[in-house]
């Protein structure tokens, strides 16, 4: 599996991280522990995950694996993150220095680690100053209890302002952002990746198969029944079945990646995943499973190298359609000039 630095920072990771909002709910922790052992045999080195993943379950199967696998600690860089609910409190939420620090340390007491490699922010938080939040950061890399911290969910203007204002007091500096990124959703090329290039932030992609739509297990005008994500929920949130299902160009970009996966014998997971691993600023896509099979499956793509042509193919199918201002072709104009030529 290939290997990138974290961003920004000079800690490496795998191209390729493990996702594990599925442990604790459709994972169970057996399957879990199965499925830790199965990626990191595989050679992967990144494992994410959440307070709020089974409301700290998934946390803490994590820590149970670490504590019985004590050698490997070391070898794995770990990720978490903290903003949202973890009580009925009303500090219990958001990115304030009073929910952050319980936030964090009990992270921390679940994992069983003394410190954490990577701490994100699940989302943006309006109410707490964004000073005091860096600065509780940059307290918590002096204090050894994270390496290093990053973001999940910002727009573009937050990314930037909160790498400005970082700057500005001369706190350490973010080094990831975590959107949800794939062949069905596009649309942060518009303004969050070219932020995250300007301030060398590394993406770390959620959702890389759009809930499941591009692996191909569903189909036109059919609602998906069965042990699937849409099966057991058809209205899931953004990976809705009947949001998705009316929508033809869903099925223009799934038509296009079951071409591609013909032609080379890959599974449509693995085409899916081994397009978005090499989109600009990309350090690690984030892989969700409920089974040994998936997960092997989708680690597979590692060793998938499309040609020119189907990239470009699946770019231009994918392409996302913004026509009205400010992104339409004739206000991306407004924003370029060429030099026409002299000295």
């Amino acid at each position: 599996m290939d290997l990138r630095t974290l961003g920004n920072s000079g800690t490496i990771v795998s191209a390729f991280a493990l996702g594990t909002m599925t442990f604790g709910a459709e994972a169970d922790e057996a399957t879990s522990h199965a499925i830790l052992e199965r990626y990191l045999d595989a050679g992967g080195t990144f494992i994410d995950t959440a307070d709020v993943y089974s409301s700290g379950v998934s946390e803490s199967i994590i820590g149970r694996w670490l504590a019985r696998n004590d050698g490997r600690r070391d070898q794995i860089v770990i990720a978490t993150k903290g903003r949202f609910p973890m009580g009925e409190g009303s500090n219990d939420v958001g990115l304030s220095r009073t929910h952050l620090r319980k936030a964090l340390d009990d992270s921390l007491r679940r994992l069983g680690v003394d410190h954490i490699d990577l701490y994100q922010l699940h989302a943006w938080d309006a109410l707490t100053p964004l000073d005091e939040t860096l600065r509780f950061l940059d307290d918590a890399v002096t204090a050894g209890k994270i390496g290093y911290y990053g973001f999940s969910n910002y727009l573009g203007w937050q990314l930037t302002k909160a790498v400005a204002v970082a700057d500005g007091y001369g706190f350490a500096p973010p080094v990831t952002l975590q959107p949800q990124y794939s062949l069905l959703v596009r649309g942060i090329e518009h303004e969050i990746v070219p932020a995250a290039l300007d301030a060398g932030i590394g993406l770390l992609p959620w959702s890389p198969l759009a809930g499941g739509w591009l692996s191909g297990k569903y189909r036109r005008d059919q609602a998906p029944t069965g042990a699937t994500r849409l099966g057991e929920d058809p209205k899931r949130g953004m990976e809705a079945f009947d949001a998705r299902n009316a929508d033809p160009r869903t099925w223009e970009v799934i038509d296009a990646v079951q071409a591609v996966s013909e032609e080379t014998g890959a599974s449509m997971s693995q085409v899916a995943l081994a397009w978005l691993v090499d989109r600009p600023a990309v350090t690690s896509v984030i892989l969700g499973a409920r089974t040994i099979e998936q997960l092997d499956d989708n680690l597979a793509a590692a060793d998938l190298e499309l040609s020119d042509e189907q990239v470009a193919r699946l770019d231009e199918v994918s392409e996302p359609r913004t026509e009205v201002y400010p992104y339409g072709p004739q206000a991306v104009a407004q924003r370029h000039r060429k030099y026409e030529g002299g000295r």
